[in-house]
């Protein structure tokens, strides 16, 4: 797993040199392996979208989704804990809290965005009669900024320890 860690890191780190002066090492990797795992979700769900759920129903567990909601689900079961891991692993590598606490308040971020991301998109789209693409980027523009705030001071902040 060390080895692993290190590699992404010193991949990371090759692209850092021109954003030196723009951004510190920690918000650089974060927007690096956020976007990277944001490409991944977005891949898997057009994969599984397109390719694998190809009936209108897919039926799991016995309850029965939209093909849509399916692709969602699975991009999301593979981009959450990689997402997780590359947070704790390679970002916030300095948060002293216990690894069961990290994920819990990771999980609970990531709920959070997916109904703030829902009920923005409905109310810039639905209810402001915005367009869904530029209404989508400029909500995942803010929610990353949140997303980043939330993750350094609540998910995997560092705890001073009393001397």
């Amino acid at each position: 797993m060390q080895r692993v860690r290190d590699f992404i890191l010193s991949f990371i780190d090759f692209f850092y040199p021109p954003f030196r002066r723009l951004i510190g090492i920690q918000t650089f990797r974060y927007a690096f392996c956020g976007g990277s795992n944001a490409l991944l979700n977005l891949l898997v769900f057009s994969v599984s979208y397109n390719f694998l759920f190809t009936d209108k129903v897919i039926y799991v567990l016995g309850f029965a989704i939209s093909r849509y909601i399916a692709a969602y689900l699975l991009a999301l079961s593979i981009s959450f804990p990689i997402g997780f891991c590359l947070n704790k692993y390679v970002v916030f590598q300095s948060s002293n809290l216990l690894g069961h606490v990290q994920f819990v308040r990771y999980a609970s971020l990531t709920v959070t965005n997916i109904f703030l991301d829902y009920f923005l998109l409905h109310l810039l789209v639905g209810y402001f009669g915005f367009w869904a693409t530029p209404s989508q980027a400029i909500i995942i523009v803010v929610l990353s900024l949140f997303s980043y705030f939330c993750q350094t001071y609540f998910s995997f902040k560092t705890v001073r320890k009393e001397a």
